[in-house]
């Protein structure tokens, strides 16, 4: 009787689990096999399929330069909103976080408002914006300043603008949720002991949020190196990412097998970039941020 109790104390775990690992195994781990298998096919020039064993596809993903500089872009549009986010989400979180309104909710709804519209409608608001006859360009006419209309779209600051647009609700909740499960007595202990309110946060304040900052970077990172609608919308033809790569030779080029090859390529990567955080910052410490 002993026995079977054990075993199923060692069964109940995999049981209670086992909604999950079906969902994750039927919806991304056997997608993704289908994804792999069908990037080693070809295309052919009648627009269908050849199955087998190519690495055409392959070859030319891993030699061409031109797939080398759109996934460095990529990185580099994606680390440079990273950090904006960062400098720009930590003073929001940390207002609502220590606010001494009693409704504070009411701040987090207004956080929470913009996934409440589309992202794609997010993203063409910014042409009626910024655009030739945007409302920047209306006002900056209208006062003088300007004699003709700028030109402030399609460049990497409009995508970069948009990727922050898109990306900073989810900065600033991380960050939030890091600094509301700090307990206020270390601060007050900080200020008894002969700290300023500017030493208490740097001591303090700022060491026991640095996980939900880095969870937030993580996570705007990979969401923002696996983007394409902001760059399809808001960049020129210059400011392409790779994800825009992927649905070129999908759905403009239907080239389905080479655009499986460049999707895994960002998979891999993207994923590279979390087993490295991993490995030298700890997911474990974003977990205690979180505790």
């Amino acid at each position: 009787m002993a026995a079977v109790a054990a075993e199923e104390r060692d069964l109940r775990p995999w049981i209670l689990l086992s909604p999950a690992l079906t969902t994750i195994t039927l919806l991304l781990a056997i997608p993704t096999c289908f994804v792999v298998v069908y990037s080693f096919w070809l295309r052919t020039a009648a627009g269908g399929e050849q199955v087998g064993f190519y690495l055409d596809n392959w070859i030319e993903v891993l030699t061409d330069q031109f797939y080398r500089d759109i996934l460095f872009q990529t990185f580099r549009i994606a680390a440079i909103t990273t950090v904006l986010c960062a400098l720009m989400g930590y003073l929001p979180a940390y207002f609502i976080a220590f606010s001494k309104m009693r409704n504070k909710a009411f701040l987090l709804l207004l956080l929470m408002l913009p996934f409440w519209v589309s992202y794609i409608i997010r993203t063409m608001s910014w042409i009626n914006i910024l655009g030739v006859s945007g409302a920047v360009n209306y006002v900056l006419t209208s006062l003088g300043i300007v004699s003709e209309p700028i030109q402030m779209l399609y460049n990497e600051t409009t995508v970069v603008l948009g990727l922050i647009h898109f990306l900073l609700p989810f900065m600033v909740l991380n960050i939030y949720v890091s600094l509301e499960g700090i307990d206020p007595n270390l601060v007050d202990a900080a200020r008894s002991l002969g700290s300023t309110p500017f030493q208490a946060f740097r001591e303090v304040t700022l060491p026991l949020s640095l996980p939900g900052l880095a969870a937030g970077g993580l996570l705007c990172f990979v969401l923002g190196g696996g983007t394409y609608i902001t760059p399809l919308i808001l960049g020129g033809p210059t400011d392409a990412m790779f994800a825009n790569l992927i649905y070129e030779a999908i759905i403009i080029q239907l080239n389905w097998p080479l655009g499986s090859a460049l999707s895994i390529v960002l998979l891999v990567v993207l994923g590279a970039v979390v087993l490295l955080y991993n490995r030298f910052l700890g997911l474990g410490q974003i977990r205690k941020g979180f505790g």
